[in-house]
């Protein structure tokens, strides 16, 4: 039973890395001379990565006081650096390996990445679940990485990165060739990491590219699941569970209605009369509609979840959610979390909002709630704050930048925000 009178607030989406030199000291030794010549030529590509800002995502002091500033006691630890031999953040498709040599070079950067992060996970003990990473264009190398990082306490899982056309790698994740990492994360109790962005082509780098890249981020993303669920790799592997996160809920109803509409329909007479159509031969293998994989197998890491998307909750399922900051990236909820939560959650039934706080992350990523209570007792939201709300339109300009706060902080929000509120708090069926 629940006596405390503040929240457990656990994000499922935070981001952190090394600083550059540091991860030289992570390296196997065989690479340092190479990755000296690389620093040399290395410049940070992203803003929050440069100066002071910078060293959120190393600084675990500085974490821990800032996420306590924001009543958040743990953290999911997504990459956000840039690994050794790496162009570009390795968050996002595997794409431009150009060779052996290449390959091996990234397995370098990112072995050295998990082993820092392993260290900075141990130096806050209970707090922090890190994701930890792996090249798929070997999938042995990367089946042992997994068995090495469940040795080393990263519960965070295993981040899947992208494997579009082009990548040279099966660009469908029901291929066998990737049946042996989905064993090992279920043998290990370790859930499959998808963050947005992580599974898009990368095209080239006019401005274009870049505005479709983002336009179309969220096709990729959803590829993912509709993979996983028809392609059978959550029927062939019941104790998978996968982890959508930064990638929104909206979307998640409408996809699990069509796939169950299309397996309805392969069921029904008009497909049973003609035993080879493709659709029954998919079917035919799947035991549970994909509505019925999602509630058992999937949640969704809510970053910036929104009044709308409150309300749509008992669409995905009772412990499916799990709120998330996005720090320390600009357009996080920092330094305004407890004001995205209360916007969020006004009005909501307290156990839900208990499940979506924390206690669905601790589940998943196994944090241990009794540890951690007592730090939320010290800075957590409190349960009646949370209940109360704000009214958004008092929110200061730069709150804004959040997509929390989307379309709810002017004035003529006020009679939008109210709707919102009412249909969060509407029971459910």
């Amino acid at each position: 039973m629940v006596t405390s009178d503040r929240y457990v607030v656990i994000s499922a989406d935070c981001h952190g890395g090394a600083d550059l030199q540091s991860y030289r000291d992570y390296l196997d030794p065989g690479y340092r001379e190479d990755f000296d010549r690389w620093a040399e030529t290395y410049e940070p590509p992203y803003e929050d990565l440069k100066g002071e800002e910078g060293t959120r995502n190393w600084d675990s002091g500085r974490r821990l006081r800032e996420l306590e500033s924001e009543g958040i006691v743990a953290e999911v630890l997504f990459p956000n650096t840039v690994p050794p031999f790496f162009p570009t953040s390795s968050l996002g498709s595997q794409s431009g390996v150009s060779g052996g040599d290449d390959l091996r070079h990234r397995w370098a950067g990112l072995r050295s990445h998990n082993r820092w992060l392993a260290d900075f996970c141990a130096a806050a003990p209970g707090r922090r679940a890190g994701v930890f990473q792996v090249m798929l264009q070997d999938i042995e190398q990367a089946v042992r990485e997994i068995e090495w990082a469940a040795a080393a306490g990263l519960t965070g899982g295993m981040l899947l990165t992208g494997a579009p056309p082009g990548s040279g790698l099966p660009p469908l994740y029901y291929h066998d060739y990737y049946a042996p990492l989905w064993r090992a994360c279920v043998e290990h109790g370790l859930p499959v990491a998808c963050h947005s962005g992580s599974a898009a082509p990368i095209t080239g780098e006019r401005p274009e590219d870049h505005v479709l890249l983002m336009l179309e981020l969220s096709w990729w993303d959803r590829r993912v699941l509709r993979h996983l669920i028809l392609g059978g790799v959550l029927e062939e592997n019941p104790g998978l569970r996968v982890v959508f996160t930064e990638e929104g809920l909206g979307w998640i109803p409408g996809q699990l209605s069509q796939m169950d509409g299309f397996v309805d329909s392969a069921r029904g007479d008009a497909y049973v009369q003609n035993e080879l159509t493709f659709a029954t031969q998919v079917v035919r293998k799947l035991s549970l509609r994909p509505s019925e994989y999602w509630h058992r197998q999937c949640y969704a890491g809510a970053s910036f979840m929104h009044p709308s998307e409150s309300g749509i909750r008992h669409l995905l399922g009772r412990g499916r959610i799990m709120w998330g900051s996005d720090y320390p990236h600009a357009e996080s909820a920092y330094p305004f979390s407890r004001e995205a939560i209360q916007v969020a959650y006004a009005g909501l039934p307290g156990d839900e909002v208990r499940e979506m706080l924390g206690g669905t992350a601790a589940a998943v990523f196994q944090f241990d709630l009794d540890r951690l209570q007592p730090v939320a007792d010290r800075v957590g939201p409190r349960r009646d704050e949370v209940a109360a709300g704000i009214d958004p339109a008092d929110l200061p300009a730069e709150a804004a930048k959040c997509p929390a706060f989307a379309g709810l902080m002017s004035g003529a929000s006020r009679s939008r925000w109210a709707d919102n509120r009412k249909l969060q708090a509407t029971p459910a069926p």
